[in-house]
């Protein structure tokens, strides 16, 4: 009987049983009544024909882009024109062609030491292994051949470079935002290696080869169809440059079922295609807006259950990790909708040292971030060297596609199923803790525990996903949360073609032997990440916010077209509290 409850529940309140609703034929967040100008994503049922083109452009009508991926194409047409537009029998949907920005902090710190805390100083070391052969798409900003993504004889890693920032053909990085993220996935340290220098700033993969698609203008700003055409793209360059890993430090918020939503889609065909697909997972974790303290705000494409997403911890300014905590505004799921457990992973985001772009937009507004040259080599100067400091999920993504290009080039018959469970089964567990994180700047107190919702399957761990030779034979979906109707509580569960008799994907090992939220509701050598209850009754959230939230279980969506962007919430003049990261 409770079974018959459980299931009545799932596939009435969260939709499970028949797939999310189809969405309406004209999206929400459209003024249909306007007659000035917005940006529509159009999804044809087939690929679109000059006749269907010529539709659009008679009702005003102008292309923006045409994808190339899922029959979409990017208008700008009057609001009030879009019904019409929509009533082309070959038009499957109309909506916003959203915009969305990048998931980076900006502020000064001591050295990150980032890259060794997840191991990846031993990836040479001891392994042999740099990325070298491996493409990697950097989906952001734009890039500069910086010395420090030069190879070692001084050669150029930047494949390829497009833009698809409209009215933009230059690939350079204006805004500053992709030349970090690269110089974290994949710089060398050539800057500051040798000489008097102290501290090397250097990547997890400095043999990777990258492709530079550029989706962001100088401000951090672009578009759903801007980013589903990179994509494309990558797919498309694939066998040419050995494109295996795409990382997406940028997002936005959940507008609808990941099933609908044509950049969820995007990732999916990628991730099909044999690409790993990385994602920020947003920087929401500090708003408290429907109170739910930070939990169900991970952004697009996030949200997507078979890619990999990454949360963001602190060093706290130590080569250790057993003082690492989770950075206070990383944002943490479950997702909006539904429902899918994410983060998959947490690696370092928080005041991390990488590239800096002179004369970009972030270097020019913020240039009290620039990294002194007294701060990783011998000498007093406080000039600016070569590179910046940020935090945010956007710098902790770069650390995970590193990763994952390090095993590719080991072992290049995996798959992204295969990269996922393994960077999930070998990531260093963290313990059963609640704690409170107090911003320096502001005085503010956040609640923190270490949940699946908010660490995962834990920190990653570089040397132990190379050492692994797990395989996993099906697809590494993230599991999906149920909330249970009697007794109250929430339990996890599978896509049935998963299963859960498989040596990962049906195992605790993934999340290890920690207790997450009370002592009867484990994550043991002997429960299993599919049919047991992980929180019960009397195990609830430390601030009681969650199990019960109508902003995360109800009908209505969270955030809105009209909301702050989730991956800038609390950034800057991008959301309002300031620059400041967490404390040290």
């Amino acid at each position: 009987m409770k079974k018959r409850l459980i299931v009545a529940f799932v596939s009435g309140a969260l939709i499970l049983a028949g797939g999310p609703p189809k969405p309406p034929k004209v999206g929400k967040g459209i003024n249909t009544s306007s007659s000035a100008a917005v940006n529509v994503l159009v999804k044809y049922n087939s690929s679109p024909a000059s006749a269907t083109i010529q539709n659009a452009l008679s009702c005003g009508g102008v292309v923006n882009v045409v994808t190339g991926l899922l029959n979409a194409v990017s208008f700008s047409v009057p609001g009030n024109k879009v019904a019409t537009l929509a009533n082309d029998p070959n038009v499957d949907y109309v909506v916003l062609d959203r915009p969305l920005q990048v998931s980076g902090n900006w502020v000064g710190s001591l050295p990150d030491y980032g890259w060794r805390s997840i191991g990846a100083d031993q990836a040479a070391s001891v392994f042999g292994l740099t990325g070298k052969g491996i493409g990697v798409a950097v989906i952001d900003s734009g890039m500069d051949n910086l010395d420090d993504l030069k190879s070692a004889n001084g050669g150029n890693r930047i494949v390829y470079s497009q833009s698809f920032v409209p009215g933009d053909l230059s690939t350079t990085d204006q805004f500053g935002h992709g030349d970090h993220v690269a110089g974290i996935l994949g710089g060398t340290g050539k800057d500051s290696t040798g000489g008097n220098y102290t501290y090397t700033v250097r990547g997890v993969a400095p043999g990777v080869n990258f492709i530079n698609l550029k989706v962001l203008n100088s401000q951090g700003q672009g578009s759903d169809s801007a980013v589903i055409s990179a994509i494309a793209t990558a797919i498309v360059l694939k066998p040419i440059f050995n494109i295996r890993v795409i990382n997406l430090s940028l997002g936005r918020p959940v507008e609808d079922y990941c099933a609908n939503d044509l950049l969820c889609q995007a990732v999916q065909l990628a991730w099909q295609s044999g690409i790993v697909v990385v994602a920020a997972a947003g920087n929401g974790g500090r708003d408290n807006t429907f109170g739910t303290d930070g939990y169900a705000t991970i952004t697009v494409p996030g949200n997507n259950p078979s890619i990999i997403t990454v949360g963001a911890t602190n060093t706290m300014g130590t080569l250790t990790e057993t003082d690492d905590i989770i950075a206070s505004y990383s944002s943490k799921g479950p997702t909006l909708l539904d429902h899918y457990a994410k983060p998959d992973v947490v690696a370092p985001g928080n005041q991390i040292f990488s590239l800096r772009t002179p004369g970009s937009y972030l270097d020019t507004n913020y240039s009290g971030d620039d990294v002194p040259l007294s701060v990783y080599e011998n000498t007093s100067a406080n000039s600016a060297g070569p590179y910046f400091v940020l935090s945010g999920t956007s710098m902790a993504t770069p650390m995970v596609s590193g990763a994952a290009a390090l095993m590719i080039e080991q072992d290049p018959a995996l798959t992204p199923d295969q990269v996922k469970a393994r960077l999930m089964l070998t990531a260093n567990k963290f313990a059963d803790t609640t704690y409170t994180i107090t911003d320096p700047t502001t005085g503010q107190t956040f609640n923190e525990q270490n949940d699946v919702f908010t660490v995962g399957a834990g920190y990653v761990n570089i040397p132990a996903a190379l050492s692994s030779t797990e395989i996993v034979g099906s697809p590494a979906v993230s599991p999906t949360a149920v909330l249970l109707p009697n007794p109250a509580g929430v339990t996890l569960t599978f896509p049935s073609a998963t299963g859960t008799s498989n040596v990962l994907w049906g195992s605790g090992s993934l999340f290890g032997a920690n207790v997450i939220w009370g002592s009867n509701v484990l994550w043991g050598s002997n429960v299993l990440w599919g049919s047991s209850a992980v929180w019960g009754g009397s195990s609830t959230s430390s601030s009681n916010v969650l199990w019960g939230s109508s902003a995360i279980w109800g009908s209505s969506a969270l955030w809105t077209s009209s909301s702050i962007d989730a991956e800038n919430v609390l950034w800057g003049s991008r959301g309002g509290g300031g620059r400041q990261g967490d404390p040290r």
